[in-house]
């Protein structure tokens, strides 16, 4: 069989770091619009609606770039980490 013919994954550009620094940029993006970084990231997460980022340094282009499951993801295992030691 050629290796043409054989599936192949393929990760996304994106990874796990990527992530974390997509949700620092926005929320930096965010604080320095004056704007509570915390409840827009939850309307966002929440909702899905990207009207509650910014565009101030290209916050919701970037925050767009994820799934909401893996900013989820991202989330949840930082603030479990210490669980699993």
């Amino acid at each position: 069989m050629s290796r043409m013919e054989e599936t192949m994954m393929f990760k996304s550009q994106t990874s796990e770091n990527s992530a974390r620094e997509i949700l620092q940029q926005v929320y930096a993006a965010l604080q320095e619009k004056g704007y509570d970084p915390i409840n827009q990231l939850v309307g966002y997460l929440m909702s899905g609606d990207p009207v509650y980022i910014t565009s101030h340094n290209q916050a919701r282009t970037k925050i767009r770039k994820l799934e909401r499951y893996e900013l989820l993801e991202e989330l949840v295992g930082h603030y479990l980490k210490d669980l699993n030691s």
